[in-house]
């Protein structure tokens, strides 16, 4: 999709864009873990079970990792860290036509973050907050340096999921820190086929459908009722934008944070340990399609990771969207309810609770796409 990016006198979309939340400065923070709660989307449950068991393929485990060093590419430039036990994760999901993943489009040369989501994992880390954030959201996107070094002008009114093709992982993460002034603690992507790999390394997830699904862009074909979802039809899933609701990004992320939710009931009842093959599979498909800031890209980090985080479950996980509106100029974009949107970020910053009344009146509030599933 073709973000709006005039930067004109009395273009249309020079003045929609909302500016940067400002808010309280945070503390590095001391000694305390940094790990990445991966459960929301998906791979982070399997790295609980893969990581911290596989002691003996560490060299193996720790080469299919790829990280990317964050710290130097954004320089000090940041949000500080707040020392009060709470860590922020971006989760991206790349939508890469390149190699495998060639049947899902074509590849135009770039990628841009299909999925995005803020992770809160709160002080003691037994409950977590995600915040989706649409891909077509107008946002003020921050100058950054693409990937072959060149320095990407600032764009007043571009879609939020164009930061990663203007300069990857590290422009997404500026991008979200400029919309939100909390500094990001660490960030994890997974591409199509990593995605595919692992669900049906895991043998599927129970899913069960309150109405009929048929999208056949994202190759999916379901009836109402119960199904065990293989690796491409888990990926029909949380891809499909035609086969619920309106047809908008909005309903597609309600059925992503509904897939979560059943896949990690699942993976506590497999028994991945007494399967040495199966435990062996997960953790080999799990690094090999992440890619990590520096300070995760190893086995040891994702261990301690395992260890941290292994009592947060679908039942103390919080799920929002970014509060938006559709922008009256094109239906196609939608523009963040400043307001609103604030509310959240000041209680993440504080470590506390989303309120209910930030999500009140949201266009993604509204969609009943996440009810499909369950």
């Amino acid at each position: 999709m073709a973000e709006d990016s005039s930067n004109a006198p009395g273009s249309p979309g020079r003045h929609r864009a909302r500016g940067a939340t400002a808010g309280r400065r945070r503390k590095r923070a001391s000694t305390r873990r940094r790990a990445v709660l991966y459960t929301v989307w998906t791979l982070a449950a399997v790295l609980v079970l893969g990581g911290a068991g596989l002691g003996y393929l560490y060299y193996k485990l720790n080469g299919n990792l790829t990280g990317v060093d964050v710290n130097a590419a954004l320089g000090a430039d940041r949000p500080e860290n707040v020392d009060n036990g709470s860590m922020d994760i971006l989760v991206l999901g790349s939508d890469s036509r390149a190699g495998k993943n060639a049947k899902y489009g074509t590849d135009e040369g770039t990628s841009r973050s299909d999925t995005a989501m803020i992770v809160h994992v709160y002080k003691g880390h037994k409950k977590a907050s995600v915040i989706s954030i649409p891909r077509d959201t107008l946002i003020e996107r921050p100058s950054c340096t693409s990937k072959g070094g060149q320095q990407t002008p600032a764009v007043r009114a571009a879609m939020f999921n164009s930061a990663y093709e203007a300069g990857g992982p590290a422009c997404t993460i500026k991008t979200v820190e400029s919309m939100t002034g909390i500094r990001m603690d660490h960030f994890l992507e997974v591409d199509f086929s990593g995605f595919k790999q692992l669900i049906d390394d895991l043998g599927g997830v129970n899913i069960t459908t309150t109405a009929p699904i048929h999208d056949p862009k994202s190759h999916l074909d379901l009836e109402a009722g119960p199904h065990t979802l293989d690796g491409e039809q888990s990926l029909g899933l949380v891809r499909t934008r035609h086969g619920v609701g309106d047809g908008s990004d909005l309903g597609r992320i309600k059925l992503q944070q509904a897939f979560v939710k059943a896949l990690l009931d699942q993976v506590k009842h497999v028994d991945v340990f007494g399967n040495p093959k199966k435990l062996y599979d997960l953790a080999d498909t799990s690094t090999k399609a992440l890619t990590t800031d520096s300070e995760l890209a190893s086995v040891s980090k994702l261990k301690g990771f395992a260890e941290s985080l292994k009592g947060i479950g679908s039942g103390n996980m919080k799920m929002t969207t970014l509060p938006v509106e559709y922008d009256p100029q094109n239906p196609a974009r939608v523009l963040p309810m400043e307001r609103k949107a604030k509310l959240i970020w000041t209680a993440l910053r504080h470590d506390r609770p989303v309120p209910a009344s930030a999500t009140k009146g949201s266009a993604g509030d509204a969609t009943s796409a996440g009810k499909v599933v369950k």
